[in-house]
């Protein structure tokens, strides 16, 4: 039995087919970790989402910021954007049923054997680890609970920009949500900057890269992310695996077996 955990897909379904066959993945004994971003922008998108549905039982999920996306447009009332590929998903007669699959994903999966952490975007030093996994399981009860739509019409927005544990309502489920699936830069106070979203070396000053700062609870934690695809993988730091290469920008779609620390990689085999 094995654990393969992939980044991005985006869309990128032929990708994901390739890398995996690749690591000689068998749903019926090895679990495949999907570090979110299921959907959007790639070709795709939909048989990704059936895919892993279908095989379920067998996938270990956490949301990303487009999965998300998808959510809050098929739920909140917003809008597509230019670039959005959604329209498949959301006109395909199983719409509902992928949907709340999706819902019920969490922002945060731990496994205690081995220390492994699964987030999308990161998790901020300033939490410790049962913290963390707190404020993960209160957003996946509000997305998962009675209230999911005025979650959804509410979620977007960059404030407030840091936590405090006097935050309450929506201003509270938002940045617990931009920490977990939108975060690359943190100020040494917890403070996120959102808005750049290039490499680190263009970071603005008191800005660093979220990975370079742990919790003490944390340091010895293997923490497996994706989302910020500039980096391509690189983070030069011990126990963070960056799986996000960029598939959908033409680059590559990276699996990690973590039961022998192997990588593979599949080349970008269309046009996103």
């Amino acid at each position: 039995m094995a654990t393969l955990v992939v980044g991005d897909i985006q869309g990128c379904f032929d990708e994901l087919l390739a890398v995996i066959a690749q690591a000689e993945f068998e749903p019926s004994k090895d679990t495949l970790w999907i570090v979110g971003d299921i959907v959007n922008r790639g070709p795709r998108s939909l048989d990704a989402l059936r895919w892993l549905y279908e095989l379920r039982e067998s996938v270990v999920a956490v949301l990303g910021n487009h999965d998300l996306h998808l959510l809050a447009i098929a739920y909140g009332g917003h809008r597509p954007g230019r670039r959005d590929t959604f329209d498949e998903i959301l006109d395909a007669p199983d719409a509902q049923e992928l949907l709340q699959w999706l819902r019920s994903l969490p922002l945060m999966h731990y496994e205690p054997a081995g220390r492994w952490l699964m987030v999308h975007a990161g998790i901020p030093h300033i939490w410790s680890l049962k913290q963390a996994s707190s404020l993960a399981e209160e957003v996946h009860s509000v997305i998962q609970g009675p209230d999911f739509v005025a979650y959804f019409e509410r979620m977007y927005g960059d404030d407030p920009d840091i936590w405090s544990d006097d935050l309450e309502g929506m201003d509270r489920l938002r940045i617990i949500t931009n920490y977990f699936t939108r975060m690359r830069l943190i100020d040494h106070e917890g403070r996120l900057n959102l808005s750049h979203k290039e490499g680190p070396e263009g970071a603005p000053e008191g800005f660093v890269p979220w990975y370079t700062r742990r919790h003490p609870d944390i340091e010895d934690v293997n923490v497996l992310f994706g989302h910020w695809a500039w980096i391509n993988g690189e983070t030069g730091m011990p126990r963070t695996f960056a799986l996000d290469t960029g598939c959908v920008w033409g680059r590559a779609l990276t699996a990690y077996r973590m039961d022998d620390g192997v990588y593979f990689r599949c080349p970008c085999l269309s046009a996103c």
